[in-house]
Formats: structure tokens, C-alpha cells, sequence
């Protein structure tokens, strides 16, 4: 018996070693650095470059790395994402941007507010009210499919030009009046080129809303952080200095979504 235990501490302790080999080896994988070879590898990890390429055999065959045809060097695979799917898909934006919506509104004093876009409109679904006493909010679950609204230009700021006139022509975003759609696809496009959209009282004429996309892993605009103010209290001076502490609060959040930014 005492062998019996003593050859299967001694595989465990083997299975424990092989196991941290591997992640070794996909550490090697930077984003700096995302093309790695056998050599380059046994030299970052310390081992012999017969066991570095036994590991990545195996990985190739489950797919979480692959070959490059230029270089016949290794990269990560599609296979890496299946792995990690249920993590990713178990991040809740919502939790995730509490902190940075509620440092976005002390620092601004104005209401902050976290949307998601259902594929027509933008839904208010987190929101840190301004502490000042006269303010904007709006309702959880509030829908927004007016094409002035800057949560709604981010959104559409991201979606192909086909797709936008699409929901144009069938009607889907509303102007409140008649609105030509080359210029809106021209503002839509200064939208991403700025990293924000603004509203000043275009929707509502006392109301100023400023927005700015986050990001996830995929790069993908999963959310937009939006601000919104009494338009008195935002004259269009004060304009650039809110759009850059909305730009800051979405670049965080997308950071924690593992947003590949610069």
C-alpha cells in the first residue's frame, strides 16, 4: 500500500507539472509578442525544446494554437476562445462599469448611465443619478430610437452604412424632423473618429447628452457610457471637457472587458 501512495503522489506531482508546462507555454503569448517558435518558447519557459514542441503538437490538435503559414511559427487558436466562452460570456457589463459610472458622476456632477443597444434602440440599464438637485434620469429599461440621441449615434456609429440605412428606411430611427441620410452617415462617422457623440438639446431642448462606446474583448461596442445634463448647466464651452471624462470612464470599463486598447 505504501507504494500504491507513494506512485500516485508521484503522478499527481507529475500531472501538476505538466499542466503548469502548458500554461507556460500559452503565457507566451503576448500581444506584443503574438507569433512564438519552439526555440523562442524553451528559452522564456526553461524547457527543452523536444517538450516545448510535444506541448504544442497537442495544443494544435485542440486547436488553442495554430500554425502561421508565413512563418511556420505557433499563435493562439479559436480554440483558446472556446475555452474561455462561459468566463466571457459570464461578464456582466452592469457590475462591471458600477465604479467608473459612479466616479463619472462625482466627478462631473452630472447623472451617469450605462446603455446596451437591442439591435433598434438604446436601453438604459444602469444609471447613477447627479447629486445636484436638478438633474436628467431616466426610468431602467428606458428605450431610446432617436437618431439624434448620442447613445444611439454610438451605437449606429459602429453599424455598417447598409445596416443604418436599413433602420432608416423601414423607420426604425426617428428624426424629428426631415433628416438627410448621407449627413447622418457623415456624423455618424465623425462620431467614431472623435470616440463620442453629443446631443445638445437636439432632442430635448433643455437636456445635453454626451456618450462614448465601450469596448469588449472581441473589440466589439457592447455598451455606451452616457452623461446627461440640464442643457443651463452646459454651455457649449464645457462641452469637450465632459466628452473627455465620458471617453476616460468608457476606456476603463472596456479595459476590464479585455478590450485590446492602446
Amino acid at each position: 500500500m505504501a507504494t500504491t501512495a507513494g506512485t500516485e503522489t508521484g503522478d499527481s506531482a507529475r500531472g501538476a507539472s505538466v499542466i503548469v508546462n502548458v500554461l507556460q507555454v500559452i503565457r507566451c503569448f503576448t500581444v506584443d509578442e503574438p507569433l512564438q517558435g519552439v526555440t523562442e518558447i524553451a528559452a522564456q519557459v526553461g524547457l527543452h525544446k523536444s517538450s516545448v514542441s510535444r506541448i504544442l503538437s497537442t495544443l494544435e490538435q485542440e486547436k488553442v494554437v495554430e500554425r502561421d503559414e508565413a512563418s511556420r511559427k505557433y499563435r493562439l487558436g479559436l480554440g483558446l476562445i472556446a475555452v474561455a466562452g462561459p468566463l466571457l460570456a459570464g461578464l456582466d457589463v452592469r457590475r462591471i462599469a458600477m465604479d467608473d459610472l459612479r466616479e463619472l458622476s462625482e466627478t462631473t456632477a452630472e447623472t451617469a448611465a450605462l446603455n446596451i443597444w437591442d439591435g433598434t434602440a438604446a436601453v438604459t440599464v444602469e444609471q447613477v443619478p447627479s447629486r445636484q438637485q436638478v438633474k436628467h434620469t431616466s426610468v431602467l429599461g428606458s428605450r431610446y430610437a432617436t437618431g439624434l440621441s448620442a447613445s444611439v449615434q454610438v451605437f449606429l456609429a459602429h453599424e455598417t452604412a447598409e445596416r443604418v440605412r436599413g433602420l432608416l428606411d423601414a423607420g426604425r430611427i426617428a428624426f424629428d424632423s426631415p433628416s438627410d441620410p448621407a449627413a447622418y452617415l457623415e456624423r455618424l462617422a465623425a462620431v467614431r473618429h472623435d470616440g463620442h457623440a453629443v446631443n445638445h438639446g437636439e432632442t430635448q431642448p433643455d437636456e445635453v447628452g454626451i456618450a462614448a462606446p465601450v469596448l469588449d474583448h472581441r473589440g466589439e461596442v457592447v455598451a455606451a457610457v452616457l452623461l446627461a445634463a440640464p442643457r443651463y448647466r452646459v454651455p457649449a464651452e464645457r462641452v469637450a471637457e465632459l466628452a473627455a471624462h465620458c471617453r476616460e470612464a468608457a476606456y476603463r470599463i472596456s479595459q476590464r472587458l479585455g478590450a485590446a486598447l492602446p
